[in-house]
């Protein structure tokens, strides 16, 4: 069956349906990653998103049961070059179409994503919609000038838990492969409890954290601090999370509230960009933001050069930090702030992902800082 896929700006890519038959619109990203294609598809950070992916063959080594963030895809669509129809892997459990197809996810192969690329680079992330079938261009170009933009939207709220669990026990299964063959660098002297914030949080933080000997709840984003407060918590770990930060008020003042006492506090992704706004800094839409596994970041204290796993749009202004924080990390592309601390409270957090999957793991170290910092409080 033909597909379309349409921008905003008139630009437009006939290929092959790839997925679910249908008509899907969101902003259209893209990812440098060479692998993870389904870590990415469940990943709640791109709900809203169509995903480009620039790895030219997709889907050769199937989907997995173990490889999902989350309970189902959360991307609005997914484009790929070559779409392979088949799998070659011992783990899989079924193809990369019938996982799409299941799942309702539209999407379209034999694109040129070396063209979408370029031109998402050149003028940024654009809102576009993928039609399959008999459809005019012009037509689902004017519809992709309809949905509504990125900046201004809250998607947590879509995405977040509806009520608290504790991990161990709602995922018990997840639990037993900890550490997907990445020993901790240590784990906690006792069962460390740490309330994690759900703002679209991935399975391998979940994961990472429970490895390192952490006895994990996790709480609606909406949480009042006082409610995440009487569970007596060593630690709060804001997590990942899609949309626009600015327009996530209620976590904004559930972490001012939190920042005021001296319980460590530690941000991932849209968490980071949260802490930020919450200490009074500022945040801003990047032209096509930072999605993929090979980004290296600089840690200033140590001059250590870290290749990080990473999937953002939005980024803390640094002329708007205020003078209690301090940055720790540096992106080595743009510039772009990648970790900042407080100068006096054990509150700290950085832009990518240390958890990886799917990318290296070479930051997996911050989780072993979290725990120094909850047993030194």
């Amino acid at each position: 069956m033909n597909a379309i896929l349409a921008l905003e700006n008139g630009t437009w890519f006939q290929g092959v349906s790839a997925g679910a038959a249908g008509e899907t619109t969101g902003e259209v990203v893209f990812n440098t990653s060479m692998t993870g294609y389904q870590e990415i598809l469940t990943d709640p950070s791109y709900a809203g998103q169509i995903v480009t992916m620039t790895a030219p063959q997709i889907g050769n080594y199937g989907v997995a049961g173990a490889d999902t963030e989350s309970d189902q895809p959360q991307v609005a669509g997914f484009v790929m070059r070559d779409a392979s129809p088949v799998s070659s892997n011992w783990r899989a459990t079924g193809t990369l179409r019938d996982y799409l197809v299941r799942h309702h996810i539209v999407a379209i192969s034999d694109v040129d994503t070396r063209a979408l690329t370029r031109a998402l680079r050149s003028s940024g992330v654009m809102r576009g919609i993928i039609a399959t079938g008999s459809v005019d261009p012009a037509v689902l170009v004017e519809r992709a000038r309809r949905v509504p933009q990125m900046e201004g939207s809250d998607l947590v709220k879509d995405v977040t838990t509806k009520e608290a669990y504790d991990f161990e026990t709602a995922l018990a299964d997840a639990v037993t492969d900890a550490s997907f063959g990445l020993p901790p660098l240590r784990r906690a002297k006792r069962a460390l409890k740490v309330a994690a914030y759900d703002f679209g949080i991935k399975t391998n933080i979940l994961r990472r954290l429970a490895a390192h000997g952490c006895q994990v709840r996790v709480f609606p984003a909406s949480t009042p601090a006082s409610e995440v407060m009487a569970w007596q918590p060593d630690g709060i770990f804001l997590s990942n999370g899609p949309g626009d930060p600015a327009a996530v008020t209620y976590a904004i003042d559930n972490i001012k509230k939190l920042a005021e006492g001296t319980t460590p506090m530690f941000g991932i992704c849209l968490g980071h960009q949260l802490m930020g706004l919450a200490l009074g800094a500022k945040t801003y839409k990047l032209k096509f933001g930072h999605r993929g596994g090979n980004h290296p970041v600089k840690q200033l204290d140590t001059g250590a050069i870290e290749i990080t796993s990473q999937n953002h749009g939005f980024a803390v202004a640094p002329d708007s930090l205020p003078a209690t924080t301090r940055v720790t990390h540096l992106n080595l592309y743009d510039g772009t702030i990648e970790g900042l601390r407080h100068i006096n409270k054990p509150i700290f957090s950085v832009q990518y992902h240390p958890e990886a999957s799917p990318g290296p793991h070479d930051a997996d170290y911050l989780f072993q800082e979290f725990l120094d910092e909850m047993e030194k409080n």
